[in-house]
């Protein structure tokens, strides 16, 4: 179906492919993986012919239909089953043909052709998909000018869904989507009629609707049959088998060049000698399968834990407009070590909800009891843009700390993910999910006792999304979590809040059944494995509470050498202060004291920033 042949792409200088290749077979469904920025877009680019390749060749059948999710969204004043339905460009020339044709043996062909490709089932296909990725009945005939940019690419997803070509090409499709249309995007992929490729960093979509696995990697096209798990599986087996290959045959070489080190002299061993030479020349290195580090994400504990519940509501109100709530009669507990997730399609009042625990709303009616001491972090994705592209990373860090000197300014960018130079990288200049690490540091910085994370994926690769998971997991506080994200969910929280039909209540069910009511597929009994799943992942959820309590004394020494800093510094500035005022000549006795105290103060923080190095490295160790 899909033929890459030897390809070598390069963009603004950037080698990404290099004599790549890769067969796809027709019907696949295949899952397009790597890095951020490793060239998976590009790939895209080059199969729709966008951009040149600089060597090998791409080539599809003559008259396969390619389709790809558009780049814009539709933005006019048709209803949206009408952008849908216009998608089948064939369907709708020979319905426009049908109005005007004349010749009874061509008004045959046409119904003929109208009947094969199943046209009058169109509208039904056609609002089934819309249903499916969140629109009602009465939304399907709105304009699409009515909705906002993040609505109407749910649309252009429709529409190329409802095209069905012979080889679909999607670029993050659940990124416009919340966790009921993801979940019924992968059903639907997973029945999907011909080929595509999806590039995604969803996992549960990348194991239940692919069954191929097409990684790039140091520029080459691997292909794995299976979904991700297998494909993890797979890769890790072949890296130990590279890493013991590459492990002997440095052995091998070690001794053919001591042997060439000993007896190239001796005229007796010349031979066997310059026979070895030759032998170590043939060997070709083997280049055992690396995987980069992926930086850890951590976020601080509070500095001190609090009396619980640390949020209480009673008979609470809440919405934009006075007189019209988004949410009433809210009655909800938080506790210290909370894990809630919050399940129901956009626009029921998820995020209307997040916003009302961080205190950014205020309620219209009813009681929120919380502690005047307590700590909020929320992290949404619109706050992207509240970035300053021009100033570093190191500028954004040492806003919150402008007393502190330059060496713990860097020692906590490091320890966010930015050491070296590149903390001192232009915001502008980062990935996305550079930005989105930046951001999570930036929002948890003073030790949050509760942490919401309004839709934190959006912008990280796999790996980086295993480090959230572990990063929640150490975390001692309490989390609220919305995502799309099935795994992310699975593996961080214990309970799950249904926000619909203008309230909230907790969802008796676990997230197996709420997939289940979602798809429409009724209840069934947990087989042996789902048990062992589940236990699997409690068992995870209770060793990361513990381990979060073994931390504690390697924070207090953290906060301990940071007061210490900060005490120090101050006493150094004071006497910086006297010394400036020309102290020596008036009073030399009293500058000579103050000279000596301010060396022993220079001391003391010196190893009080040794003392905080030293326990920050192995609080991050513990943690690892």
């Amino acid at each position: 179906m899909l033929e890459i042949d030897d390809i070598s792409l390069r963009v603004a200088g950037r080698l990404l492919l290099d004599g790549a290749s890769a067969r796809i077979p027709d019907g696949a469904r295949v899952g397009l993986i790597g890095r951020n920025g490793i060239g998976k877009t590009t790939l895209f680019h080059a199969i729709m012919h966008e951009i040149p390749l600089e060597s090998g060749s791409i080539a599809i059948p003559a008259r396969a239909r390619v389709g790809r999710l558009a780049q814009e969204a539709p933005d006019g004043p048709e209803s949206l089953i009408e952008v849908v339905l216009a998608a089948d460009a064939e369907r709708t020339a020979l319905l426009a043909e049908a109005e005007t044709a004349r010749d009874p043996h061509r008004i045959a062909e046409i119904q003929t052709r109208l009947a094969d490709i199943g046209a009058h089932a169109a509208p039904a296909r056609a609002a089934s998909i819309l249903a499916g990725l969140g629109f009602d009945e009465a939304a399907q005939q709105r304009p699409c000018a009515d909705f906002s940019g993040g609505w109407r690419m749910r649309v252009a997803l429709a529409a190329v869904l409802f095209a069905q070509p012979d080889l679909l090409l999607l670029d993050e499709p659940t990124n416009y989507l919340d966790l009921e249309g993801t979940l019924w995007l992968t059903d639907h992929l997973a029945r999907y009629p011909h080929t595509f490729i999806v590039i995604s960093h969803d996992r549960d979509l990348l194991d239940e609707a692919v069954d191929w696995i097409l990684h790039i990697d140091a520029g080459k096209l691997v292909l794995y049959r299976g979904g991700y798990t297998s494909f993890a599986r797979q890769r890790a087996e072949r890296q130990a088998l590279d890493v013991k290959h590459a492990k002997k045959q440095e052995a091998e070489r070690k001794h053919l060049q001591a042997f060439i080190d000993r007896f190239k002299a001796k005229a007796t061993k010349a031979r066997q000698a310059q026979s070895r030479v030759k032998r170590l020349a043939k060997m070709e290195p083997v280049i055992a399968i690396t995987s980069d580090e992926v930086r850890p994400i951590v976020f601080p504990p509070p500095a001190k834990s609090l009396s619980p519940p640390i949020i209480a509501m009673e008979k609470v109100s809440v919405g934009y407009e006075p007189g019209k709530p988004v949410l009433h009669d809210l009655s909800l507990r938080i506790d210290n070590d909370d894990r809630i997730a919050l399940l129901g399609p956009n626009g029921n009042g998820k995020s209307t909800l997040a916003k009302l625990l961080a205190g950014r709303l205020a309620p219209f009616k009813g009681t929120i009891t919380r502690p005047a001491r307590i700590e909020v972090a929320y992290f949404a994705q619109h706050q992207l843009d509240e970035l300053i592209p021009e100033q570093s990373v190191y500028d954004h860090v040492r806003r919150l700390m402008p007393d502190a000197p330059e060496a713990k300014v860097r020692a906590r960018a490091g320890s966010v993910g930015f050491s070296g130079q590149t903390a001192d990288t232009p915001v502008g200049n980062l990935s996305g999910g550079e930005k989105a690490r930046l951001l999570l540091a930036i929002a948890t910085f003073a030790g949050p006792h509760l942490l919401i994370l309004d839709e934190p994926t959006n912008h990280l690769d796999i790996d980086s999304r295993a480090a959230l998971v572990q990063a929640i997991n150490e975390y001692p506080g309490a989390v609220i979590l919305v995502s799309h994200d099935r795994h992310l969910i699975e593996a961080c929280v214990e309970r799950l809040w249904l926000v619909g039909g203008g309230t909230v209540t907790p969802y008796d069910g676990d997230l197996d059944d709420y997939v289940r009511l979602v798809l429409g597929r009724g209840t069934r009994r947990r087989d042996t494995r789902d048990e062992a799943e589940q236990a699997s992942r409690t068992d995870q959820r209770r060793a990361a509470a513990e381990k979060r309590i073994g931390l504690q004394p390697l924070k207090r020494q953290i906060d301990a050498a940071e007061k210490a800093v900060t005490r120090l510094a101050a006493e150094i500035a004071r006497i910086d202060g006297e010394l400036a005022g020309g102290l020596f000549a008036r009073d030399p006795a009293k500058a000579t004291t103050l000279a000596k105290a301010r060396s022993e103060a220079a001391g003391a923080l010196a190893k009080a920033e040794e003392d905080w190095l030293a326990a920050s490295a192995a609080y991050e160790d513990a943690m690892a």
